[in-house]
């Protein structure tokens, strides 16, 4: 029970530490999907590793491996995300900037 206690304050204390520092800046940034990723990894790996391995140490290993999982899950998230709209992009630009010939059947390109 004290390990479980101890890894939520941790968690706790980390999670206001993020949040405070973010409502502070003048400027609001969207947080990224690498970044949420290594936050939730993070926290899930170390309760995961507080409940299993030797309290604090189990605790700090887990944290480390689920952030560096979450992080790389974030990061192929976002690279996903983009190659979808790169390729929604692509089909409306192809739509909207190409005529078929009607005697041909030729498609051709537009310059605008």
């Amino acid at each position: 029970m004290k390990k479980l206690f101890f890894c939520f304050t941790i968690i706790s204390a980390m999670m206001f530490t993020a949040l405070s520092t973010q409502s502070m800046a003048q400027e609001h940034k969207k947080m990224s999907s690498q970044a949420k990723g290594a936050i939730i990894g993070g926290a899930g790996g170390a309760v995961a590793g507080g409940l299993i391995g030797h309290g604090v140490k189990g605790a700090l290993i887990g944290g480390a491996i689920g952030a560096g999982g979450g992080y790389i899950i974030g990061n192929e998230h976002r690279r996903h995300v983009e190659k979808v709209q790169r390729a929604q992009r692509r089909a409306y630009w192809r739509r909207h900037h190409t005529v078929t010939h009607p005697s041909h059947n030729v498609t051709v390109i537009r310059k605008h």
